[in-house]
């Protein structure tokens, strides 16, 4: 048996580490952290990526009753009209009180459906219209960088103009946004086809069209987080 005689040298001195007392309190942190992390990450791409949580076929109660169907289809109202900065700015404006008035002021003026929207004209307060399409806080989403480039409104709000309720029919996730930075050519048609949601980009007109729209208009989406993310 070897013994410190036998040995060259004095013996190394074992290493040791020293932390503060404090330090033993993050143990139970870390060993939380082990076992929660993972089951966080399970649960966002489980139930985070659900449908549900997407808000496919929301459709909250308006204060008034209005009906797309009847104004956007019937009627043939212009999605510009009402929603009249979706050409120049990032959000399309929800229509003031004296909007609507331009039309009831004559139409239907007394009935029981549009008191609010007289409330609101008398007392100068806004209708409180609850959003249907509404993205989180962290995301940016400019609407006339796709309007001006050929996204019409059916693209992602569907068919407004045969809904009574506006109700959403794309789940607006990041992966459906990607996916249509990635290939854009489907979604695209004719600045003049904008807002006519019967239109349909594979049905009316050609994949030679649409290349030529990519070109037209230098269409070559960003995929970069900080694209959307800002």
């Amino acid at each position: 048996m070897r013994t410190s005689k036998d040995i060259d040298g004095p013996l190394e001195t074992p290493v040791r580490f020293v932390f503060p007392q404090w330090s033993n309190l993050l143990l139970p942190t870390v060993i939380g952290a082990i076992l929660v992390v993972p089951i966080y990450a399970a649960l966002v791409l489980t139930y985070g990526l659900s449908p549900v949580t997407h808000n496919v076929g929301y459709m909250p109660i308006q204060p008034i009753p209005f009906s797309h169907k009847i104004h956007a289809g019937e009627l043939g109202l212009d999605c510009r009209y009402c929603h009249n900065t979706v050409e120049y700015a990032a959000k399309a404006a929800i229509p003031p009180t004296q909007t609507c008035m331009t039309c009831h002021a004559q139409v239907q003026p007394e009935s029981e459906a549009l008191k609010p929207l007289w409330e609101s004209y008398g007392e100068g307060t806004a209708i409180l219209w609850q959003r249907v399409h509404d993205l989180p806080d962290y995301v940016f989403f400019d609407h006339s960088a796709h309007v001006e480039r050929g996204v019409g409104c059916a693209t992602c709000h569907g068919r407004i103009d045969e809904m009574d309720v506006v109700f959403q029919t794309q789940p607006l996730s990041m992966g459906w946004c990607l996916e249509c930075h990635r290939d854009p050519e489907p979604n695209l048609r004719p600045l003049d086809e904008i807002t006519n949601l019967a239109f349909d980009s594979l049905r009316d007109q050609t994949a030679q069209v649409r290349r030529g729209l990519l070109d037209i208009s230098h269409i070559s989406p960003s995929e970069d987080c900080s694209t959307c993310h800002r």
